[in-house]
């Protein structure tokens, strides 16, 4: 399927067609991730790598969505609310079309359009974000504009686990129950890695599905690389109009996709070295490759 992607369509069977296409986006996602952070000598790939399927997901088949219209009204809301894996972002919304892939060569560089953080000045980047935390309580304020405006959108939030200990994601949290915010869908990047440590030596977050649960959001846990889970964690968080709002928690890998990125803290926030670009890019290379002899995860 294009990025463009109508409600009023009934959705397609998420068949190994469409899942070995999602993969192959992702795989080629990845490779800029990859390319972005090494040419700008800086980055998080880590936490981009860990967080790039679900954004793939949801603007390659789930959100509807216009790179043409990217101020359209009815359109679905992404908001990236760990804005420093905005690679991941820049990367699929390069593929869909909401800006020339050569964009992405210039990241982090000095004027130009792709600073280390999503910016509003940047094509199909609904808020800039960064400091952690912010990101859920726009999102509330967005799907609240939307139930009052009468409007079907909806807004999807990716959180990061490290960032869930921000007091202002559980003030978010609380709010968006309170006002029955059944058009609010969150994904949590649980990955269980910040810049410091795992996230449970640091601050604890289990049981993190109860403590959702309390807060009053129906939640789900998936695999955050297992693209029909995520297709039907998505269909179905849709689907629920019971005045709560949804957490998908989506256990992932940070670095995932790179062998010795997968688990590393130490590629939280370090872009790879030449030898490290030049690993990664041919284990990335196969991967394409191997998805593609399989045949069934072609061009469009």
């Amino acid at each position: 399927m294009g990025c463009l992607v109508l409600k009023e369509m009934k959705r397609h069977e998420h068949d190994r067609k469409l899942i070995k296409h999602l993969e192959l986006l992702a795989v080629r996602a990845r490779k800029w991730i990859i390319e972005m952070t090494y040419r700008a000598k800086s980055g998080h790939p880590g936490g981009s790598l860990s967080a790039v399927d679900a954004i793939v997901a949801l603007y390659h088949h789930h959100m509807r969505h216009n790179p043409k219209n990217p101020k359209d009204p009815d359109r679905d809301r992404f908001i990236l609310s760990k804005g420093h894996a905005a690679p991941a972002l820049y990367a699929v919304l390069a593929q869909c079309g909401y800006f020339d892939e050569k964009e992405l060569l210039k990241l982090r560089q000095v004027g130009a359009m792709l600073q280390g953080h999503p910016a509003v000045s940047t094509p199909g980047v609904e808020v800039a974000t960064g400091s952690l935390g912010q990101g859920l309580s726009f999102g509330v304020g967005v799907a609240l504009a939307g139930k009052l405006d009468k409007k079907d959108y909806h807004v999807y939030v990716l959180i990061g686990d490290g960032e869930s200990e921000e007091g202002q994601i559980w003030e978010a949290a609380s709010i968006a129950s309170h006002y029955k915010l059944d058009n609010l869908i969150a994904l949590l990047d649980r990955n269980e890695l910040q810049i410091d440590g795992t996230t449970e030596e640091i601050y604890g977050l289990e049981p993190i599905e109860k403590r959702w649960e309390a807060f009053g959001w129906n939640v789900m846990k998936i695999n955050g690389h297992d693209f029909k889970q995520i297709l039907d964690a998505l269909d179905e968080a849709c689907s629920l109009k019971n005045g709560k709002p949804t957490m998908v928690i989506m256990k992932t890998v940070k670095g995932k996709g790179v062998s010795f990125m997968e688990g590393n803290l130490r590629f939280h926030g370090i872009a790879p070295n030449d030898e490290e670009y030049k690993m990664a890019m041919r284990e990335l290379d196969e991967a394409e490759k191997r998805i593609l002899e399989e045949g069934d995860g072609g061009e469009d």
